[in-house]
């Protein structure tokens, strides 16, 4: 077989595993994305345009995190299938050497990390921004309708509020009660018998009048408590934190372009929390989709040097190395954020580890020299994976 024949042929071998796998990651990391537009669905009655445009703004965070899972998942599938089909041992008897499965891999895992970098360039950070916005606009025009009688409202950050019934007609607020939390020196409530929300001049603030009612004011700090009695009390309500000053307001680093991930690292003038995470997100902006090029020189080994009969446990190894994988990152980016290492060790790391790992396995791939360690966790995933089928009374388990 010619080189060029089996790049073609390995090359497109990737893709359709590559596709469900992507469709499989999509379908489990939305389903915690649901949970937050379900809420808006139930609360603020949105339409099935708005539902899907929510959908699509939030794909882009998710994908920069997904198309790396997916290409090892897909450069393992096609590996195990090989081997199972006993492809791997025709290449080797024809003289084909296990390094020139390499170029097809590479190539197809270069593809997959240009598209994990353009969304994490630019797809995340507009996604972002374009969702959080889309979604305070749908809080913002359909309050009205998610401000129920008889139910706790936190629509409002450090806010809690209760109101007894509504009046439908004129919108008045009966028996109003507030727990304010907003100040981390005082904690206030407020309890009023009627009140009447309205807009202000921001558009995602709301001023909420309040009538004939009393303000307990508790000190935190002095442990002291007093009540004040008044006719009229107008208390400002912000649907975003940041919301009634957008000079004052901190962008989020997962919102911010590489242009200005940069710019804050080179002008910022302390070394706090806020400047290492900036600085973890510059360096996780290269680091997580190189991630696809580790992974998938890591997943050829894995696919060849797994037995036919022991299909399941391969898949198994490679779901223990995903979870290996993103355990490093997550530890890398809990100590590059508080500054105990540096957020470049933390964030490349991984790939250094994963991607040795992979090439040691690759040379003793080419060799045919089987490795203990992973002989060793096929075999206890191989009986794992027995025991249960026995479990369930699946035939031949």
């Amino acid at each position: 077989m010619g080189s060029r024949t089996l790049n073609r042929y390995v090359f497109f071998e990737l893709i359709p595993p590559f596709v469900m796998s992507l469709a499989f990651f999509m379908f489990v990391f939305l389903m915690g994305q649901l949970l937050d537009i379900t809420n808006l669905i139930v609360n603020y009655q949105v339409s099935l345009a708005v539902f899907a445009l929510l959908l699509v703004l939030s794909l882009p965070y998710f994908l920069v995190y997904i198309i790396p899972m997916a290409t090892m998942m897909s450069v393992l599938l096609t590996f195990l299938r090989m081997s199972g089909d006993n492809e791997i041992v025709a290449l080797k008897a024809g003289g084909v050497s296990m390094y020139r499965l390499l170029p097809p891999v590479l190539g197809f895992a270069f593809i997959c990390m240009v598209a994990t970098g353009v969304m994490g360039l630019y797809g995340m950070p507009w996604g972002k921004s374009a969702y959080e916005q889309l979604a305070l606009d749908v809080a913002r025009t359909n309050f009205n309708i998610a401000l129920r009688p008889n139910t706790f409202n936190d629509a409002f950050p450090g806010v809690v509020f209760y109101v007894n019934d509504i009046d439908q007609q004129t919108r008045e607020l009966k028996d109003v009660f507030i727990e304010d939390r907003r100040d981390e020196a005082v904690r206030s409530t407020v309890i009023a018998p009627r009140g009447y929300l309205f807009e202000g001049e921001d558009p995602y603030v709301f001023t909420l009048r309040l009538y004939n009612g009393m303000v307990n004011n508790v000190q935190i700090d002095t442990r002291s408590a007093h009540a004040t009695r008044f006719n009229t009390y107008d208390i400002r309500l912000a649907l975003h934190q940041q919301a009634t000053d957008s000079r004052e307001r901190k962008q989020d680093r997962r919102e911010m372009m590489l242009s200005e991930l940069i710019e804050y690292v080179n002008t910022a003038e302390t070394r706090n929390r806020r400047y290492y995470s900036i600085l973890m997100e510059l360096h996780m902006k290269f680091s997580i989709p190189f991630a696809c090029i580790a992974l998938a020189v890591l997943a050829v080994p894995l696919g060849i040097q797994t037995l036919t009969s022991r299909r399941a446990a391969g898949l198994g190894i490679g779901l223990i190395c995903f979870l290996f994988y993103y355990l490093l990152l997550s530890t890398g980016m809990i100590l590059g954020e508080t500054g105990v290492i540096s957020p470049a060790v933390g964030m490349w790391m991984p790939n250094i580890i994963m991607g040795g790992l992979g090439i040691y396995l690759w040379v003793k791939t080419a060799r045919d020299s089987p490795v203990a360690l992973l002989e060793s966790l096929r075999d206890v995933l191989g009986r794992i994976l027995a025991r249960i089928g026995r479990r369930f009374g699946y035939p031949g388990a």
